[in-house]
């Protein structure tokens, strides 16, 4: 009996033992065999009237628009043969009410719940760029007729945290524009214009589109055809308490570069920042207390800082794109003294190359001008819309 009972028990633990050894191997397959994600996130800018979905992917793909929305305000897209590990979901911005990406028949389907009447007004794939490692499928939605009030946006809306929004003067946005190069550096040349003058151009275009909006309070580091030294542009954002510092430029080259590109602060930029505060503290008006303290507070500030102009950098990239040729690296660095302020976020943008025909003709002709600013203006209302308490 003892030893019928014991190979009884021998054989119930033996076969519970496979079982077991079975089921794991069935679950390691199953996880070998499941394909990576490869749609990654959703993310979302804008306001009532425009709003920019944009797709971070690990591989390009070409979307599908299965539905417009013009018939139950849901915008339905898909995206073949991508992979989605969970279903996804989230609340909108601007004109998205809320959105959801769902696995449907072997490809991904993005579902855009929208607050209002708005159209598709285009759809790109941006691919990867310096910094970025990802794709990005790009959806601009635009809104047909004019805003509704708030009220009704309110009402129609998810419930979402309440933001208390203060009167319009005390929340408009500081923007330095500085127009490089005037007065006796002329910049690059062109065959049929000099830097300086378009670059003063772009930025009169750019405070004219921001202002028209009424968020903002635009500030130029210089309106006309004269000479401000590259440390005095840098003051004139600081003093202004400035919330973005964008610097206007037309790049130089062989005939055959071609594209917009943007510059951020580089590690020897940020370097270059102590080094400048060391040798005249006045020059950016810092006081650093206790060395030690100052240090510190200093390198934090200027770790957040450089993170957003980052940030900003790529977002507005994504915005030119629709209008202008990009350089293939068109997210680049540098320790270039407009960039050192270590409180303002900041950006250098080559607006083209003026030594290219292509491009020198898209930079005089008014038209390409304004869509190029425009552009950028796009940007910055998306960027201060997903950080309404940014600055």
């Amino acid at each position: 009996m003892r030893a019928a009972g014991a190979g009884r028990r021998w054989t119930l633990g033996t076969i519970a033992a496979v079982g077991l050894a079975i089921a794991a191997a069935a679950v390691g397959l199953s996880a070998q065999g499941a394909p990576p994600p490869e749609l990654l996130k959703v993310r979302l800018g804008g306001d009532m009237t425009q709003t920019r979905v944009v797709v971070d992917l690990q591989k390009p793909v070409s979307g599908k628009l299965l539905s417009d929305g013009a018939a139950d305000r849901l915008v339905v897209i898909g995206l073949p043969d991508v992979s989605v590990g969970l279903d996804m979901e989230g609340t909108g911005q601007g004109l998205v009410q809320s959105w959801s990406v769902e696995r449907k028949g072997g490809q991904a389907r993005l579902k855009i719940a929208l607050l209002r009447d708005a159209v598709v007004a285009r759809r790109f794939l941006l691919p990867p760029g310096d910094g970025v490692k990802t794709y990005r499928y790009v959806i601009d939605l635009q809104g047909r007729g004019p805003a509704p009030p708030m009220s009704q946006v309110a009402a129609a809306a998810p419930m979402a945290p309440t933001r208390i929004k203060a009167p319009a003067p005390a929340t408009r946005k500081v923007i330095v524009i500085d127009a490089g190069h005037g007065g006796k550096d002329p910049g690059a040349a062109g065959d049929r214009s000099r830097e300086k003058d378009i670059n003063l151009a772009a930025a009169r275009a750019l405070k004219v589109r921001l202002e028209r909006s009424g968020r903002y309070r635009v500030v130029l580091t210089r309106s006309d055809d004269t000479f401000v030294p590259l440390e005095q542009r840098v003051a004139i954002a600081r003093r202004a308490q400035a919330d973005l510092f964008i610097s206007l430029h037309a790049d130089s080259g062989p005939e055959t570069a071609q594209g917009a590109s943007v510059y951020t602060l580089s590690e020897k930029g940020e370097r270059r920042v102590g080094q400048v505060l060391r040798r005249d503290d006045q020059l950016f008006n810092i006081n650093y207390g206790s060395p030690t303290v100052g240090q510190i507070l200093l390198d934090l500030t200027q770790r957040s800082t450089k993170n957003r102009s980052a940030g900003f950098a790529e977002l507005m990239l994504d915005h030119i794109s629709t209008c202008a040729p990009l350089l293939r690296r068109s997210h680049r660095d540098g320790s270039l003294v407009v960039l050192l302020a270590p409180d303002v976020p900041a950006v250098l943008l080559e607006m083209g190359f003026i030594t290219n025909d292509a491009d020198e003709r898209r930079l005089i002709d008014p038209a390409g001008r304004r869509r190029m600013m425009d552009a950028v203006g796009d940007s910055i209302d998306a960027w201060f819309a997903a950080r309404p308490m940014a600055g």
